[in-house]
């Protein structure tokens, strides 16, 4: 049994319920959304952890952890990911459902727990801790200063940086490591205040409970929310068309034995009114799969490259292609990765692919459903993108997608930046 409901339960505090009884957990996240800003983004990132530390009534990791330990080892974890450009500050519980301990009463005593972290944190004359800010800002100081370390994933960063300069887009998911140099105990306890004042807060139940009794006991705990006027007009700019006339071409150099050479295309007058399970399938298609054209053909057949596949960010209206090669193959694996695209723009697409990128994407959006973390992630990302499907609906869509859909998307798609991190005595 599983059904879904969306309630309001304050002004933007919205439950997302889902009531199933297929897992033996239940998990409850709540999501305070902001909008993506580098003067902000660290610090986003940053207050999580830092509630996480201690509340006023349990003031310290092991004084959390006990509860914790007392609640049948619930599991509480931080998130702050970027959904277009739209941040998503989150706490996540993970802990045994009810209908397993029925006379415990253990979704009121998590809900309270995660209240507790999110309201009442352990503060000091009014502010944040010193020692728990400065400490878990080296923390995250490290994390951003690290992501150099994966090439792979380090040249689509810079390529979104780079394309969409200029754009909220571009700012990384934790931020700047400057504006995380500058967080203190001050202003880290100023950005919370305002979070809570002015946030849309996104929560995502998943359980046996009923809804009216998760309602009820979210309720006890936001009763005393302090807001101010909640800013509902959070939002992405998806540019449909590229910047300029001829895409742009940026090269940086490192200590790299291997190039890497990622494409930005803007996915275009598809995001007028975006079809998203044509989109997906479009994607599995060309690089999201291991039967995809970019794998079958240029790693596999002409093994121009170690990897190559697509990433869609549907939420700005983008697909980027990452791509790993030998430094003398940019020309041809370039040229093999675009070729490809154009096949499809021709309506090269044979009943055999249009079959595989339907059973591979339908495999993994039923996979979700076994997951509640990705469940959870799921509803986010419909409430974000406006849409009220749920899963077994955007099966159903993507069954019924025809090449016709396909080839217009594929028509649609612009280059707009190609990056290429080559080594430093390469030509």
């Amino acid at each position: 049994m599983k059904t879904t409901t969306r309630r309001e339960l304050l002004p933007f505090v919205f439950l997302t319920h889902l009531q199933t009884d297929k897992f033996k957990t239940a998990t409850l996240r709540l999501s305070l959304l902001t909008q993506l800003d580098r003067e902000t983004a660290a610090k986003n990132a940053l207050l999580p952890r830092v509630l996480l530390q201690g509340t006023a009534k349990h003031p310290d990791m092991e004084a959390i952890a006990r509860v914790q330990d007392e609640l049948y080892g619930v599991k509480i974890e931080q998130h702050a990911i970027k959904k277009g450009e739209i941040q998503c500050v989150s706490l996540a519980a993970s802990f045994v459902d009810d209908a397993c301990l029925p006379d415990e009463e253990i979704l009121k005593q998590v809900t309270a727990l995660l209240g507790e972290i999110l309201l009442r944190p352990a503060l000091h004359g009014g502010k944040f801790q010193a020692v728990y800010v400065d400490g878990e800002r080296e923390k995250l100081l490290d994390e951003i200063r690290g992501r150099i370390n994966n090439k792979g994933s380090y040249a689509i960063s810079r390529l979104n940086e780079l394309m969409c300069d200029g754009e909220a887009f571009s700012v990384f998911r934790l931020g700047t490591e400057q504006e995380a140099e500058d967080i203190t105990a001050e202003s880290l306890t100023r950005h919370y205040k305002t979070l809570l004042a002015e946030a849309p807060i996104e929560i995502f139940y998943s359980g046996t409970a009923p809804v009216d009794q998760v309602a009820d006991a979210l309720m006890e705990v936001f009763i005393d929310l302090p807001r101010t006027e909640p800013n509902p007009d959070l939002g992405t700019d998806v540019r449909m068309n590229s910047l300029e006339e001829k895409p742009r071409y940026y090269t940086e150099e490192m200590d790299v034995t291997q190039g890497k050479l990622s494409l930005g295309f803007r996915l275009g007058a598809c995001m007028e009114d975006p079809d998203y399970a044509a989109l997906s399938l479009f994607h599995y298609i060309y690089g999201g799969s291991v039967n995809s054209k970019l794998f079958l053909h240029v790693r596999e057949r002409l093994s121009l490259c170690y990897y190559a596949s697509s990433i869609l960010e549907k939420f700005k209206g983008l697909l980027l292609v990452a791509s790993g090669i030998e430094f003398e193959k940019y020309d041809e694996a370039k040229g093999e990765i675009l070729a490809q695209l154009e096949a499809m723009r021709a309506g090269e697409i044979t009943d055999e692919e249009l079959s595989w990128g339907k059973k591979a994407l339908i495999t993994d959006l039923r996979i979700m459903q076994d997951e509640q973390e990705q469940l959870a992630d799921f509803y986010l990302s419909q409430t974000i993108l406006g849409e009220a499907g749920n899963l077994d609906e955007l099966i159903a869509d993507v069954a019924r997608v025809d090449k016709t859909q396909i080839v217009e998307i594929a028509k649609s798609l612009q280059l707009d930046a190609v990056y290429f991190l080559t080594g430093e005595e390469a030509e």
